[in-house]
């Protein structure tokens, strides 16, 4: 029994993580989002979609029959073990000097599964989507030799992880820890072609391909107590040191042209496994929720990270200082135990979410701002060890820098998640 489903399991896994790489690449066609040219990209949210829907409220969430990843302390509480897969579409508006286009896709988010190992400890492991880099820009320059050219900004890829988790409590304070494994392509490229053939000059293109593989460490902690016999206060903590992840540079410089349908290219230098850093910044959270058991839920959340310690190879990039976020949102059931209404064993979240974003762009602040909402609709019947959850989440909201000279995004993010719970490895009973 538990050979075939560690076998199953393996075999998910590999289909998961190909898919995942698969919407990666796909992106650079579906999807232009120029802020993901800076840093490692546009960080994705890989949080479970039942917190996404109250404002990504995590550092101090903690349930029985959900993967809070974000937190590693909260795998302590898991009482079944737990499978969740999810995913998010987008669709996007940029705003630029009374300019807009539209653009979106639909991408994997995570996969991942928690276990108790014992009454007061768990474990999680799984693959989630760390960032994603998909921009192509084009304007027109005068360059000598050439003239009048058409230079092109464009890059694709991004980082995914690995990880592994191990939650234990004691008494009324529970401490974790995560083992994060990032890996990764990031491309980055430009070129420049000239507008007017006529010119005896070759067109060039510049190209980098950045190979990322590493692993930092996260630590999670929450400290849960009773305020009466209904109410209890739950106070959370995360903290990821700043880290070292290694590198595979392969750079290459083209020069081409095209006449008469042929297409003749030369390589003017290429060097190949480079190796490298980049620096991935300090970061921590504090969050404080209220609730009462299976009822409700009201909480806060604020982050930071310190992203004037990010440097690729030593040299710097347009991050800020400090980038911050602060969420505020809930849950509420209206009757976890009903038998014959399933809309009462609903829970239905709403939240909003306000930060300073990593990037900087001329000495200007970059925000970002949403209102955020959801629900988690169970599938099995009110008392029952296997259990199964569809869950639903919706963002709507804006980032960027206010001033016509930059862009501004609005968006609409739409998150889709199951959760499927059971008791596994129970020993046969034979009468």
């Amino acid at each position: 029994m538990c050979h075939n489903f560690a076998k199953h399991l393996i075999l998910v896994f590999c289909f998961f993580t190909v898919a995942l790489n698969h919407s990666f690449a796909q992106n650079a066609t579906k999807e232009n989002a120029p802020y993901s040219r800076f840093g490692i990209g546009e960080f994705r949210n890989h949080l479970d979609v039942s917190l996404k829907g109250m404002g990504s409220l995590s550092t101090a969430y903690s349930n029985a029959f959900i993967i809070n990843t974000d937190n590693p302390a909260s795998y302590a509480a898991l009482k079944l073990s737990t499978i969740s897969l999810g995913g998010e579409g987008r669709m996007r508006t940029e705003v630029s000097d009374n300019v807009s286009y539209k653009t979106g896709t639909t991408t994997l988010s995570y996969l991942t599964v928690g276990m108790p190992i014992t009454k007061n400890s768990g474990i999680a492991f799984g693959l989630q989507a760390n960032s994603q880099v998909y921009y192509k820009m084009t304007d027109t320059i005068d360059v000598e030799f050439l003239g009048k050219s058409i230079r092109t900004f464009g890059g694709d890829g991004g980082t995914n992880y690995a990880f592994l988790g191990y939650g234990y409590k004691f008494k009324k304070l529970s401490l974790g820890i995560n083992m994060n494994y990032m890996f990764g392509t990031i491309h980055n490229a430009s070129d420049i072609q000239k507008l007017y053939d006529s010119v005896n000059a070759m067109n060039s293109d510049f190209s980098r391909y950045q190979k990322i593989g590493g692993v930092y460490w996260k630590f999670g902690a929450l400290y849960e107590s009773p305020l009466n016999k209904k109410v209890s206060v739950r106070i959370g903590s995360t903290l990821s040191l700043n880290k070292n992840i290694n590198t595979t540079f392969d750079q290459y410089s083209l020069l081409w042209r095209s006449f008469s349908g042929i297409t003749v290219t030369d390589t003017a230098y290429y060097k190949t496994g480079e190796p490298g850093t980049i620096t991935m910044p300090l970061s921590y959270a504090l969050g404080l929720q209220f609730f009462e058991l299976e009822k409700w839920m009201a909480g806060i959340d604020f982050s930071a990270a310190k992203w004037s310690q990010f440097r690729v190879n030593g040299a710097i990039d347009s991050t800020a200082d400090m980038s911050y976020k602060i969420g505020l949102g809930g849950e509420y059931t209206p009757n976890s135990l009903s038998v014959s209404n399933r809309l009462q064993r609903t829970t239905y979240r709403f939240g909003f979410y306000y930060g300073k974003d990593y990037i900087t762009l001329g000495n200007k602040n970059m925000n970002f701002f949403a209102f955020t909402g959801g629900m988690t609709i169970p599938f099995h019947r009110a008392v029952s060890l296997q259990r199964s959850y569809l869950h639903l989440a919706f963002e709507v909201g804006k980032r960027g820098i206010n001033d016509p000279k930059y862009i501004m995004e609005n968006f609409v993010r739409f998150s889709f998640g199951f959760t499927l719970n059971d008791k596994w490895f129970v020993k046969r009973r034979y009468e």
